[in-house]
């Protein structure tokens, strides 16, 4: 597995001459690492004097959503391997006899199921995405301004992943004879791209300011 692998054996597979893992697990990877960040930050607020000091209803909310970004986490993590099987499973299907109608047929279908396979990967690692950075924006006032570059950081990964879990599902929507389909999903696109988009210059707005 590859979440199993070193970080300089991570990178290596991704160096190297096979197709994959890609884009696809590396945004998952960029995702997962933004909420890292975000979740260190609340890590080292959780005991400090002026969060033990907020609203109790504040409190509770910002530990909603640290559990939502734990959760989210967990998906995410298992999306990076994801997206590589999805890769190798449609490859297979690539390498399916097609001698006869019947092969054809079972080629085709067997080709369907993976795209639409290697569609649904990047597009749970978009969804996922803008949740992590809604959640970072409601938590992000009341962090440890000690850590506020982090939050900048891990918002700019957490876009890196949503932007590229998105090119992700845009290339495999080309395999799909579906318009009305791909219509649905390019749509989808469009409006969590502009989504994170505005969470992402929200947080940073808020991360620079902090900054002066």
């Amino acid at each position: 597995m590859l979440v199993e692998l070193k970080v300089k054996e991570f990178i290596n597979e991704v160096d190297s001459p096979k197709p994959a893992p890609g884009g696809g697990s590396v945004a998952a990877l960029s995702s997962t690492l933004g909420i890292a960040l975000a979740k260190m930050v609340a890590h080292l607020t959780f005991n400090k004097k002026k969060f033990l000091e907020l609203d109790d209803i504040i409190r509770h909310d910002y530990l909603e959503n640290f559990a939502i970004l734990t959760n989210i986490k967990e998906e995410l993590v298992k999306l990076i391997d994801e997206d590589t099987a999805s890769f190798n499973k449609f490859m297979k299907a690539l390498e399916l006899p097609k001698n006869t109608e019947e092969e054809i047929q079972i080629r085709k279908e067997a080709l369907k199921q993976a795209t639409l396979k290697a569609i649904e990967v990047p597009y749970k690692v978009m969804l996922n995405t803008v949740k992590a950075l809604e959640a970072t924006v409601k938590m992000m006032p009341f962090g440890s301004k000690n850590a506020i570059s982090d939050i900048g950081v891990g918002a700019l990964l957490l876009y890196s992943g949503l932007e590229g879990a998105i090119l992700n599902v845009l290339i495999n929507l080309k395999g799909l004879d579906d318009e009305s389909l791909v219509e649905e999903y390019q749509k989808a696109c469009e409006t969590n791209l502009a989504k994170g988009k505005l969470l992402k210059h929200q947080i940073l707005d808020y991360v620079y300011e902090t900054l002066k």
